[in-house]
């Protein structure tokens, strides 16, 4: 599929500086551009490639002025990123409207309800009592269980399981591998050592607008329901654990671990690989860096390092002993000396 210049900047709201008629039909990187490619500039550590690419259309922020000669036609926009990645999307979209119908083999119960525009790859199964809204795209391997609900435009990638009750809303995205609504970690000890199972009865509620990762698990609760509220986006290999609730427009990086019964707000920014003890609560707008260990309630706006996490600030403060501490104890012990020495002699 082509698109001109003129096309794309309708699209985009933007502005053409060049041949309006321009035409491409794929995505480069702006330095791996070819003729019929289509690709940005947002980073100024790659502004010198706009001279050299040879990319036929290249979206720039409209604070970009040349300083040389260019091959390319410009499209001017108020942010070059965001624009490309609403192309990509776009892009994304249009090969997925061209799914369509009922693979065979795979089961749909006679129970199920769907709307128009599904696509269900071969191998999936899906259980009694539950509703599909429009476009919604199941691709192979997949499952899902009994009395779940699922909306409209919804992606579920090869491979991923959704446990029964689970609801979903509008607009989401599920990738492969992700485990939606599995039993909580819940186990009750007894006298003799042994743990006897707690039976996870709640399940998951998942809004609009959410995207989850590849291998990415989110518990069922063992009463009520885990929740992930709209526009949260999830990296791959997260675990939520029951009774979890992440508030609207949170994002997550990837092999961060959430335990039990903890509440994040809104807008909270956290880094990967963090960990998070169960039963806290987090405030809205927090960022939570890399590696990070989560053992307290946190306020709104805090930024926060380290394990266990203390403020962003005075964690580089300290960083700077933190790796001069050899240093730092060697003069110690030789202050220790000098001391030592100054009291011999006034003592002798």
């Amino acid at each position: 599929m082509k698109f001109t210049a003129e096309q794309i900047a309708g699209i985009l709201e933007g502005e053409v500086i060049g041949n309006p008629n321009a035409e491409v039909y794929k995505l480069s990187k702006i330095e791996e551009g070819t003729e019929g490619s289509l690709t940005f500039l947002a980073n100024p550590k790659y502004q010198n490639y706009i001279y050299t690419t040879q990319a036929t259309i290249t979206i720039v922020n409209t604070s970009f002025i040349p300083e040389g000669k260019l091959s390319t036609t410009l499209i001017k926009v108020e942010d070059a990123y965001l624009s490309f990645s609403k192309l990509l999307e776009f892009y994304d979209q249009s090969k997925k409207q061209g799914k369509s119908g009922i693979e065979q083999p795979s089961y749909l119960s006679e129970t199920v309800k769907y709307g128009e525009g599904l696509y269900l790859g071969s191998f999936s199964y899906i259980g009694d009592n539950t509703i599909l809204g429009t476009n919604v795209k199941i691709y192979p391997n997949s499952f899902i269980g009994e009395n779940a609900i699922i909306g409209n435009d919804v992606t579920i990638f090869a491979g991923a399981k959704i446990y029964s009750e689970s609801e979903i809303g509008n607009n989401c995205t599920i990738h492969s591998g992700a485990i939606i609504g599995a039993d909580g970690f819940g186990f009750a000890p007894n006298t003799d050592g042994t743990f006897s199972k707690i039976p996870q009865i709640g399940n998951v509620i998942i809004e609009d607008d959410v995207e989850i990762g590849a291998n990415t698990t989110i518990d069922r609760a063992t009463m009520g329901s885990t929740i992930i509220r709209k526009g949260v986006k999830l990296d791959n290999q997260i675990q939520i654990a029951h009774n979890v609730e992440i508030d609207e427009n949170t994002v997550i990086a990837a092999q961060t671990g959430i335990a039990g019964s903890t509440k994040i707000g809104k807008n909270c920014m956290i880094g990967g690989q963090v960990g998070i003890a169960g039963h806290l609560t987090i405030g809205n707008n927090v960022r939570i860096q890399a590696q990070s260990g989560v053992g307290k309630n946190i306020k709104d706006g805090e930024i926060l390092q380290g394990s266990p996490t203390f403020g962003y600030n005075d964690f580089f403060k300290s960083y700077v002993h933190f790796k001069s501490l050899p240093k730092i104890v060697a003069e110690i012990e030789d202050l220790k000396k000098q001391v030592l020495n100054q009291k011999n002699e006034n003592n002798g």
